[in-house]
């Protein structure tokens, strides 16, 4: 998998009964987003899609089941597989997502969303102390379109909280502007990129992906003829909005992306390395300088006060530029 809104109109669907009388389907009503029949549904197709693609290397057999940042980043991987591997991939493994838990919030108006928490069998450790949990959040824009993942997140089974439901089991979406949180989920993006930068604001708990991150960019920035420089922004529109869901204990566990580049230069005489995947996706002449560009999916902890933990964060290449 390494390798791996508010933009969209509301649509208003009419439906005129025999009687004559004009009845409006969910788009101003709060209602659930989905069953967990149709939840069930758009796993399955994702996956069959995903495992396809996967075995062909070939973007084009699980393009209309991904989006967002996940689509972003397993499109780009596909794309660079099948450059370097035309024939397939000869180590295929068919991806299983098992014993899915569906959390489905009640919402009003496009997009609709929903999270699957599921087992996989890509773990090390399945049924272990370090066993993990896949959370993988699908959208759909539109009356007529399908269920698209966009988030992927993983987590260790004693992480992943417990959310708030109603009396029917229908979970409770977090605002984009919640006032309530310590950070609302629509700044989480912008703020994340900003403190990789420079550290601030220092909104952030230290961690892997917040203070480990930017240390290990401080170490590596020089080595051996080559300096790098980071740049980070912010990504929050259409399918790349940050989703959230309240938790049973008046947190909010988010879903963000945010994009990041590193730019690598190099002496004069010095190489710069590049990788077969690297080259597949490459535009321009590598000559002094190589610039990297990812996307990440986030998955955030947000309380009512405090530091935000990011729990998670699962990255791809998408691009390399040469100059």
């Amino acid at each position: 998998m390494s390798r791996l809104t508010a933009g969209l109109a509301t649509a208003t669907v009419l439906t005129v009964t025999a009687s004559g009388c004009v009845t409006v389907h969910g788009e101003r009503e709060v209602v659930p987003s989905a069953t967990k029949a149709e939840a069930a549904e758009a796993l399955t197709a994702f996956t069959d899609a995903y495992n396809k693609a996967d075995k062909a290397y070939d973007p084009a057999l699980d393009a209309g089941r991904v989006t967002g940042a996940f689509g972003a980043t397993t499109q780009a991987g596909f794309t660079a597989a099948h450059v370097t591997n035309p024939a397939g991939n000869a180590r295929h493994s068919e991806l299983a997502l098992t014993d899915a838990k569906y959390t489905i919030p009640k919402q009003a108006g496009w997009p609709r969303w929903f999270v699957a928490d599921t087992d996989s069998n890509r773990d090390q450790d399945d049924k272990g102390p370090n066993d993990t949990r896949w959370l993988l959040l699908f959208i759909r824009s539109g009356p007529e379109q399908v269920w698209k993942l966009a988030y992927l997140s993983i987590l260790g089974v004693k992480d992943v909280p417990a959310f708030k439901t109603d009396k029917d089991g229908w979970a409770e979406p977090v605002r984009p502007d919640d006032p309530s949180l310590a950070v609302a989920p629509k700044d989480l993006s912008a703020d994340y990129a900003s403190y990789l930068q420079d550290g601030k604001p220092p909104v952030f708990a230290a961690g892997e992906h917040t203070s480990g991150w930017r240390d290990a960019r401080q170490k590596n920035a020089v080595r051996s003829g080559r300096i790098s420089q980071f740049i980070d922004q912010p990504l929050t529109e259409g399918d790349f909005a940050p989703l959230g869901l309240r938790t049973a204990d008046n947190r909010a566990l988010v879903f963000f992306a945010a994009r990041h580049f590193e730019r690598q230069t190099a002496a004069k005489g010095v190489r710069l390395d590049i990788s077969p995947d690297e080259k597949a996706l490459l535009t321009g002449q590598v000559n002094s300088s190589l610039t990297r560009e990812w996307i990440s999916n986030e998955l955030a902890l947000v309380a009512p006060q405090g530091a935000v933990v990011v729990a998670n964060r699962v990255q791809g290449l998408v691009g390399v530029k040469g100059a």
